[in-house]
């Protein structure tokens, strides 16, 4: 008995680190990490977007998506590219989002045969007439925020870290498109599970639900959210994000991230 004892008192000694690290987690070391499971060294994937509008009319888009880390993992260079339908087919987002400053953003409309660069200003907009804005596409620079962990609550089944995400400055809170954003992020993966996006009047605006993930670096436990649904609750309007196919890939190519490709 006296040795069963001393075996679970170093087992309480070797779980009080773990429990305490746990309880002493602040908010912004919770999202730094959360972002920190999404980034992976490439992938390459082809996607759904379906637009809603407020009479429940649905316009289908196919979008094929290739990304890669670089500079030891601080930038993420993105190409984002329509395939289909006729109206928006070449339509490019090239985005190099950095780790800690704005990110570069430029849009090829094929129509116009013209890129142009998307300023600051425009983050907020919507991205190609879905609920996703720009600023949806990348996480923004941890230091243009605050956080606050408001505790612990589920989503479905799913136990959540609940953290209030506040831009410092108006100007940042402008350039977003919300005064504040309360996320979900899973305790266990610290993947986000839901958002709330609050207007600059402080009222409820849009809710994004991701309904599912998917582990797409099994060897280092990397995950990314491959069916989200974006909720305009103002305006009535809905879009809806699966990914179809993703292939984890870290030899993508250089050369897809350049304006002459965004181009062709």
């Amino acid at each position: 008995m006296k040795h069963k004892k001393v075996i679970a008192g170093i087992l309480l000694i070797t779980l009080i680190p773990l429990l305490s690290a746990e309880n002493t987690l602040s908010a912004r070391q919770i999202v730094e990490q959360a972002y920190e499971v999404i980034k992976l060294s490439g992938i390459e994937a082809v996607s759904e977007m379906t637009i809603i509008d407020k009479k429940g009319n649905k316009r289908v888009r196919e979008v094929a998506q290739v990304s890669k880390l670089c500079d030891g993992g601080n930038t993420e260079k993105r190409l984002i590219r329509f395939l289909s339908p006729a109206d928006v087919k070449g339509t490019s987002l090239l985005t190099f989002d950095y780790e800690d400053k704005p990110d570069d953003i430029w849009l090829f409309m094929p129509a116009l045969r013209k890129t142009r660069r998307i300023v600051s200003s425009e983050k907020s907009k919507r991205f190609m007439g879905s609920e996703f804005s720009y600023a949806d596409m990348s996480p923004p620079p941890l230091d243009d925020f605050k956080f606050i962990l408001l505790g612990e609550e589920n989503v479905g089944e799913i136990p959540c870290w609940k953290i209030e995400i506040v831009p410092v400055t108006e100007d940042i809170e402008y350039e977003n498109g919300f005064s504040k954003k309360i996320s979900y992020f899973g305790k266990e993966d610290l993947v986000i599970r839901k958002s709330l996006y609050y207007d600059t009047d402080e009222e409820l605006e849009k809710t994004l639900i991701v309904k599912k993930i998917q582990e797409v670096d099994t060897v280092n436990h990397k995950y990314r959210p491959v069916h989200m649904v974006m909720e305009n609750i103002q305006n009535g309007r809905s879009s809806i994000l699966m990914i179809k196919q993703i292939k984890f890939n870290p030899e993508v190519k250089d050369e897809y991230f350049s304006i002459e490709y965004l181009e062709r």
